[in-house]
């Protein structure tokens, strides 16, 4: 019994080999370029999240303390988010450079 399912079995994959060769071959690529496709775009969205991340100017701020409690008085709940990104209560910590804003 178990001798004539093995015969079958065994003649049923010599059938089948002119397929699973090429199919195997095609799925085995398929996924290495999809998992250099993901690494890809991980790496994308992770360049694009830090330009982003690096518009945020809270931390050549005048009101920006570099405490890790109380980031910021005015706007804590904002301070080195997205958030705060455009925010208006922005004054260079420069006092130069907040002088020569003034002035134009």
């Amino acid at each position: 019994m178990f001798q004539l399912l093995h015969v079958l079995l065994w003649r049923l994959l010599q059938s089948l080999h002119p397929l699973l060769v090429p199919s195997c071959f095609i799925a085995a690529w398929g996924l290495v370029i999809l998992g250099l496709w993901s690494v890809w775009v991980a790496a994308r969205d992770a360049l694009h999240r830090a330009q982003q991340m690096h518009q945020v100017p809270c931390a050549t701020c005048r009101y920006f303390s570099g405490d890790r409690h109380l980031k910021c008085p005015v706007h804590p709940y904002q301070a080195l988010s997205e958030a705060a990104i455009g925010c208006t209560d922005f004054e260079s910590a420069d006092p130069l450079q907040r002088y020569s804003d003034a002035s134009r």
